[in-house]
């Protein structure tokens, strides 16, 4: 693994409607410029990863598992294990039909946004919509705290391409960066993210984020790399 400098966070107004710039370790921001007709889309917007990305936003604003120290997006206004419908799936069902219909152009469809969208409980049903409508693949973006479920291994499974992440490699490091719910460890994440590599057959990649002075040392970096392997990913990212 090589070292990477995180970059901070960027000023953000989507209240206001102003366009931010979403630095390379998060592109997918739900940022709905030119996109108003649509409340749980958003996009396409560029990524360098996934070239040009449709983004589908499962989650109200900043309801995840983790109140990670480097999110772009803020403190977690919500944060949470709990697994449920948190917006409506007939809605997105209509929106990703409609988009398909009058535009319908894009390198991939990504399930990602302002929150964790493993914790929406029809996430699956909506992989499935979208395969069945379109040729375009879909992508799901998650921090991995959940794939310790079967369900959610299950739902993954569905997807062309499974992003997960991976920043530290002891529970003190985890807590530190990561701020997760009671019930989430580094011990249940690597066991998930393990887990599905050995039911999941399309890409698996795994992002790294390297934090200086936190979690970048040499040690710390040969650490994770070990951790990384294990995972047995297509692709690491930085």
């Amino acid at each position: 693994l090589n070292r990477r400098r995180s970059r901070g966070r960027p000023e953000t107004n989507t209240a206001a409607g102003k366009r931010t710039t979403a630095p390379p370790c998060l592109p997918f921001v739900a940022m709905k410029t030119g996109m108003n007709r649509y409340r749980y889309l958003f996009g396409p917007v560029p990524s360098r990863r996934l070239g040009w990305s449709l983004g589908v936003d499962l989650t109200p604003f900043k309801t995840c598992t983790l109140d990670c120290v480097f999110c772009q997006l803020g403190r977690t206004t919500v944060k949470t294990m709990e697994r449920r419908e948190y917006v409506p799936t007939q809605s997105v069902k209509r929106e990703i039909e409609d988009w398909l219909k009058t535009d319908g152009k894009a390198d991939f469809i990504t399930l990602a946004g302002s929150g964790e969208p493993t914790l929406h409980t029809r996430f699956a049903e909506i992989i499935d919509f979208i395969h069945a409508r379109s040729a375009i693949p879909v992508a799901l973006m998650t921090n991995g705290t959940t794939l310790f479920l079967p369900e959610v291994r299950a739902g993954a499974c569905r997807a062309d391409l499974v992003k997960v992440t991976l920043t530290a490699w002891n529970e003190k490091l985890f807590d530190f960066i990561h701020r997760p719910c009671q019930e989430v460890t580094l011990r249940r994440l690597l066991e998930g993210e393990r887990q599905l590599r050995q039911e999941f057959h399309g890409q698996l990649w795994v992002e790294v984020f390297l934090l200086r002075g936190i979690n970048s040392t040499a040690d710390d970096v040969r650490s994770i790399a070990r951790l990384v392997r294990a995972i047995k990913p297509n692709r690491v990212q930085f």
